[in-house]
């Protein structure tokens, strides 16, 4: 039976958790107009970069300020006429009906100038928070209405990734564990990031906890690029690996076939750790001993083989590491 086969070896090897997501921005503000009327200007367009706060476009302010000096000028006249009423009221001259009577209007109207204030100065349109301009959705000469959306300002110097991970992964997501990620967008490119935060409850329905990744400060990233990630949750230096092609799974149990004296022998073996490639042995096997990779499926306890390829360097240098010892 021709088969090939690859020496057992020490090789670091990696625990992790595989998934996929999207990327998201925690932070995604809609700005909304909060009063109405014509837009005069914009100062800024898609894809500038903004401070909470800056002042992003200008609506026609010449109504709401004529509104606001009526009611400074109502304000004013009621608070004259609430402090005549008052010194008044101090000699005992006034009653004290109509003294409060004076002072409510002032108040009154001390409100209305207030808000009549708080309107023109909804005429600014400014930032609620610092990030990029992602979209302008009005044109100056625009007649804009009360909540009529004006820009979308997203801050994406923190993207966040939510990975749904089963409920047997919990004992092993810790927050700061390292990520590793690739985006479909950027073939060939990895980005690192770190589990932020982990949700205490398991979702009964998918059996599944939310696990939130962090990538700061990769201006290569973009929101809603979908991402494919890797939590690293343990690591060893010298585990004796096996390629995985080489693990056979039956009732329950891994095995592998060994080359001894040109004949398959089956051997049973606990498995540590298994990433992409690897898997980590635990008992059952040494280093350098000849596990049958290609043809596996095929070869049965006691068949004579015929090994159609060498080893590999590893398994080669294994062999002279004995070899020397027997000498």
């Amino acid at each position: 039976m021709p088969v090939e086969v690859e020496a057992a070896s020490q090789r670091r090897i990696a625990a992790s958790y595989a998934g996929t997501a999207n990327l998201e921005v925690p932070a995604d503000a809609q700005v909304v107009a909060k009063t109405s009327g014509v837009l005069l200007r914009v100062l800024v367009e898609e894809g500038d970069q903004v401070r909470a706060g800056e002042v992003l476009a200008q609506l026609d302010p010449e109504r709401p300020r004529l509104e606001a000096a009526r009611a400074e000028a109502t304000m004013r006249r009621a608070q004259n006429n609430y402090e005549r009423s008052r010194e008044l009221f101090e000699r005992k001259l006034v009653s004290t009906e109509s003294n409060d009577q004076l002072r409510f209007e002032y108040e009154s109207a001390k409100a209305a100038w207030e808000l009549a204030k708080l309107e023109l100065s909804y005429t600014t349109i400014t930032a609620p928070i610092g990030g990029v301009v992602a979209q302008r959705l009005a044109k100056p000469g625009n007649l804009i209405n009360v909540n009529t959306a004006l820009y979308r300002i997203v801050d994406n110097s923190r993207l966040e990734a939510v990975l749904n991970v089963p409920e047997r992964e919990m004992a092993t997501m810790k927050a700061g564990l390292p990520i590793r990620m690739e985006v479909d967008a950027l073939r060939g490119q990895a980005f690192e990031g770190v589990v932020d935060r982990i949700s205490p409850v398991v979702d009964a329905t998918s059996g599944t906890f939310r696990v939130v990744g962090v990538f700061r400060g990769q201006d290569a990233l973009k929101p809603g690029m979908f991402g494919r990630l890797q939590i690293v949750y343990d690591e060893r230096e010298a585990a004796l690996t096996v390629p995985r092609e080489a693990l056979v799974e039956s009732n329950g149990e891994s095995s592998v076939f060994l080359v001894k004296e040109g004949k398959a022998v089956r051997r049973v073996v606990k498995l540590g750790y298994v990433n992409g490639e690897y898997a980590e042995v635990l008992d059952g096997l040494k280093a350098g001993d000849k596990v049958i990779t290609a043809g596996r499926i095929a070869v049965r306890d006691g068949v004579a083989v015929e090994v159609l390829a060498p080893a590999g360097p590893e398994s080669g240098d294994a062999s002279g590491a004995v070899a020397a010892a027997g000498r």
